[in-house]
């Protein structure tokens, strides 16, 4: 699992200077760091959709946008993801927890590229939202990568340098809370 604090010093690093979201338990200890810095804004959000269009503004404006929300919200934001970052080509770093990884791994072992049907997306032992958050970031164009420990810290540069390069958003998906 990451600490809060060493993802807090790598947004510093890359110069952010918003942090736009939507706490959830993963990002709980992200968010009560951010909410006593001098150096990054918090703005926090009733909705996700709202993050991707307060982003977009913001980078239009000149700063260094980062939208942290849940993998369900994400989904939910997906409209206002595809109306203004994606057609606008905003090179945003998302980090988004991934809620229900841990009992993924389990399943990938046991499914070996089964197609996703009613049947898997409706056991108990699964979380649904995790089994389509990677084909969902798939199918919107959104290259991601994985967050899981302090050593991956250093992925959100790399998110940053991808983001930059391609002149489209990047996304890290945190797989663990945060502590």
């Amino acid at each position: 699992m990451a600490q809060a604090r060493l993802i807090l010093e790598e947004l510093k690093r890359n110069h952010v200077t918003h942090v736009i979201g939507l706490p959830d338990n993963s990002s709980a200890m992200l968010f009560s760091l951010l909410s006593t810095d001098q150096d990054i804004r918090l703005v926090s959000v009733t909705r996700e959709g709202e993050a991707f269009a307060i982003a977009a503004g913001l980078w239009i404006g000149g700063k260094v946008p980062v939208v942290l929300v849940q993998n369900t919200g994400f989904f939910e934001s997906g409209d206002s993801f595809r109306g203004t970052i994606t057609r606008m080509r905003v090179p945003l770093v998302c980090l988004i927890t991934y809620r229900g990884y841990a009992k993924l791994v389990g399943w990938r072992l046991e499914a070996r590229g089964k197609a996703l049907d009613a049947e898997t997306l409706s056991r108990a032992d699964l979380d649904s939202a995790a089994l389509i958050t990677e084909a969902t970031l798939k199918a919107w164009g959104l290259p991601f990568d994985f967050l899981h420990a302090d050593e991956d810290v250093a992925r959100i540069s790399e998110a940053f340098w991808k983001a930059k390069e391609s002149e489209e958003p990047f996304a890290l998906l945190i797989t663990q809370d945060m502590t």
